[in-house]
């Protein structure tokens, strides 16, 4: 399976509280979201200011795709939410 992510700019989903950014599997555009806890729990993003949430997600970027490709293997190639629980505990900050 070959998993690539392109450098498209993140998208804010108000609706469920998320950050969607795209994957590539075997050509196919696959949708991934982080929610706004993991930012927090593990990006140093601040609650309810979605600016930082958008920045927490770009410094944080390069362990979240992999963290996103791992579970992409591990469905298939399906869309993947990734939830603070999917991340080892703690800040990748302190």
């Amino acid at each position: 399976m070959d998993i690539r992510f392109p450098g498209d700019a993140p998208v804010w989903r108000d609706a469920n509280l998320t950050v969607v950014f795209p994957a590539l599997v075997d050509g196919a555009r696959v949708p991934c979201a982080i929610s706004v806890e993991a930012l927090e729990d593990h990006f140093g993003a601040n609650a309810a200011v979605r600016e930082a949430w958008m920045e927490a997600f770009d410094a944080g970027r390069p362990r979240i795709e992999a963290v996103a490709r791992a579970h992409l293997e591990l469905s298939n190639g399906t869309p993947v939410l990734l939830k603070s629980g999917h991340f080892p505990p703690g800040s990748l900050l302190s």
